[in-house]
């Protein structure tokens, strides 16, 4: 590209600012579109510059611009960017101190800090809703904003509060940045916000510097193939697997060979993760054997190579994982060593996943006997703590958070305001000698308070209602009151055992048709994910350019119709090999493992029903709530049979269901 000559006003920004002399292809547009008023959406492939779009436009706009970001990692890589440009960016997370906190709400209310970076489940904090109420907010901007559609590759239910915070909150303006995200879930995210089309600017997936092969491999040859790819490109290298053990096995048998790799995934501590993340960074640990868990906000432009060893979870995984290759623009190389071993495990993910029709009418149950008439209010409340709920109606907590939602989207139930069951506090001076320096107008609500805590040795908890019969505060009050002598480092506040309050709209609370309502929701986002899974193996089968079929799924029309370096440009089409013949007769010893998980249940657990999806679960190892109560992992038939397809084994049991277990 010649060299700029003439800058535009914005172009001098963004070189006084950032230090670049232009904007990369669809940054200006949506920057525009922004400083215009006019919330958008961009869609840009993973290391095109996304974040650029809502860091200048906050530099320009009068207040707080608010992000959304799934991950940590990701906050504080945009962070380190932030400041070193000078501007005032911070984030809330659970990784900082009290203090480190404190300093930041202050900072950002004070106007100094310009972009403050949280999650999504921060909005459930009571203390941080207060204070952002009191903020004005210029911009909302959401980051991996694919995880608001149900349709999207990693959809969180909390997301789909975001509208309605928004709203909450008045922010004026709304920016989605994605990755990864076909026309229909576009169309979602921008209904959701009320983004109109010609709002959404998207730029060409394809990229010209990615050799992409598919080798065919058993999994007897995968181990050899991978070390013949690591000894052909030298420099920075990720291969993806999709469980842990095998990112350990692996790593371990690399490193006894000679190669520098290590391994990294959820299991890991924090700052273990951290310390190999940064090895990776700075070039002194060059290869990386990883589960999903790694990539998100890896802003390393030099790798060169990106493995799957295992089939990834989906086409937008695998688009999102080999874009994280060659963001230096020169080749690298992006090899899926393809075999259908691991596909029962991807399926068998999403079947844990859905739960039963019995299951959704015991949560559906719970809430109908926990609702309580309030009469201050004149509603009917329930409230509700997530991991007792999840063991109660053995439903997992992500399917478990999404029903919940799912119950809000249908107006059954509304969100209210979330608590910790359990305040705690340790005075750290004299709370008496500190009742000087409370000011004069706190004075009767401090003594009220005093007066109200209960003691057990040296950490004292609140007894609300107590505090309110005597001087008439709200829970909300009290809060407000510790939350103030903790600032002020008068006490250590603690608070755990976050319990949801909801208001149970009962005109809309018809059971019959809620069940059936949530039961064909999960069946279809079942078929959904399973259907994703399939179009993914068809994809990689196919006998056109794989580098213009990849565009196309994501909307981008623009692409060559042959890149040259694809493996089926290069005469290459892949035939998955059959998956080899299971051994035989497996189904004899089903009834076995079957009997003794039901004995176990009838013992440990008589009110459970027993039924065949349980059974089946059992023994193809997906956890469940109440397999961890009833200790069913040491069962000898529990996940006896995890390397069959889930429909099969659950086709077995039901044939031999009529006999007696």
């Amino acid at each position: 590209m010649g060299k700029h000559v003439s800058m535009n006003p914005l172009e001098s920004k963004l070189d006084a600012l950032f230090g670049f002399n232009q904007f990369r292809q669809g940054q200006q547009q949506t920057i525009q579109q922004l400083l215009a008023g006019h919330s958008s959406l961009a869609v840009f492939p993973t290391g095109s510059g996304k974040s650029l779009c809502y860091q200048f436009t906050a530099t320009q706009l009068p207040n707080l611009t608010l992000v959304i970001s799934p991950l940590i990692a990701l906050m504080h890589d945009q962070l380190d960017f932030l400041r070193s440009k000078g501007i005032a960016a911070a984030s809330l997370d659970s990784s900082q101190s009290k203090e480190d906190s404190q300093a930041v709400m202050e900072g950002v209310q004070s106007g100094h800090i310009k972009i403050l970076m949280i999650s999504v489940e921060r909005f459930k904090n009571e203390r941080f809703r207060r204070f952002i109420k009191q903020v004005p907010i210029s911009m909302l901007v959401v980051d991996e904003a694919h995880c608001i559609s149900e349709w999207g590759h990693n959809f969180r239910p909390d997301y789909l509060k975001l509208p309605h915070y928004q709203q909450e909150l008045r922010i004026p303006l709304v920016l989605l940045l994605t990755a990864t995200a076909t026309r229909r879930v576009q169309k979602d995210m921008a209904q959701k916000f009320n983004i109109y089309p010609e709002h959404i600017t998207q730029t060409g997936f394809y990229r010209a510097n990615l050799d992409i092969e598919l080798i065919p491999a058993s999994s007897e040859s995968k181990m050899f193939e991978l070390k013949k790819v690591l000894n052909e490109v030298k420099g920075p290298s990720i291969v993806y697997v999709t469980q842990q053990k095998t990112a350990e096995e692996i790593a371990n048998t690399l490193m006894a060979e000679g190669f520098p790799a290590q391994a990294y995934h959820a299991g890991l501590k924090d700052d273990v993760r951290r310390q190999i993340q940064a090895n990776f960074m700075s070039g002194q640990t060059p290869i990386i054997i990883a589960t999903i868990a790694f990539g998100m906000g890896i802003d390393k432009a030099d790798i060169r190579l990106v493995v799957h060893y295992d089939l990834p979870k989906s086409i937008e995984n695998y688009s999102q994982e080999i874009g994280r290759a060659g963001r230096d623009n020169l080749a690298s190389r992006c090899v899926m060593l393809a075999s259908l071993d691991g596909l029962h495990t991807l399926e068998n993910f999403v079947y844990g996943d859905t739960p039963q029709r019995h299951e959704i009418e015991t949560l559906l149950d719970q809430i109908k006997q926990q609702t309580v008439h309030d009469e201050q209010w004149h509603t009917d409340q329930w409230e509700t703590q997530l991991y007792g709920l999840s063991n109660q109606t053995n439903i997992r907590s992500l399917p478990l958070k999404t029903l919940l939602v799912q119950l809000e989207m249908l107006d059954a139930i509304e969100p209210k305001y979330s608590y910790y069951a359990d305040v705690r506090l340790k005075w750290e001076t004299d709370r008496y000698a500190f009742k000087a320096l409370v000011p004069a107008e706190l004075q009767p609500s401090y003594e009220a308070i005093l007066n109200g805590i209960q003691y057990k040795k040296i950490w004292g908890a609140p007894n609300f209602d107590a505090i309110y019969q005597q001087a008439g505060l709200s829970r909300g009050e009290v809060l407000q009151a510790l939350e103030y002598l903790a600032d002020q480092h008068a006490i250590t506040l603690e608070s755990k055992g976050l319990t949801e309050v909801y208001q149970v709209n009962t005109q809309f609370f018809q059971q019959a048709t809620l069940v059936n309502q949530l039961s064909q929701y999960v069946d279809e986002k079942e078929s959904s994910e399973i259907e994703r899974i399939a179009t993914m193996i068809r994809f990689f089968q196919l006998d056109r350019c794989l580098n213009h079929n990849l565009a196309k799924y994501f909307g981008d029309q623009n692409a060559p119709e042959q890149c040259g370096h694809c493996s089926v440009c290069k005469g290459k089409v892949l035939a998955f090999e059959a998956l080899a013949s299971e051994q035989q007769n497996w189904q004899q010893d089903l009834s076995h493992y079957a009997q003794e998980f039901t004995l176990h249940m009838q013992n440990k657990s008589p009110t459970t029903k027993v039924t065949e999806v349980l059974i089946t679960r059992f023994l193809t190892g997906l956890t469940q709530p109440i397999f961890t109560k009833v200790k069913a992992r040491q069962l000898s038939g529990f996940a006896k049979f995890e390397h069959l397809a889930y429909r099969d084994v659950l086709d077995a049991v039901k044939a031999q269901s009529h006999s007696d277990f």
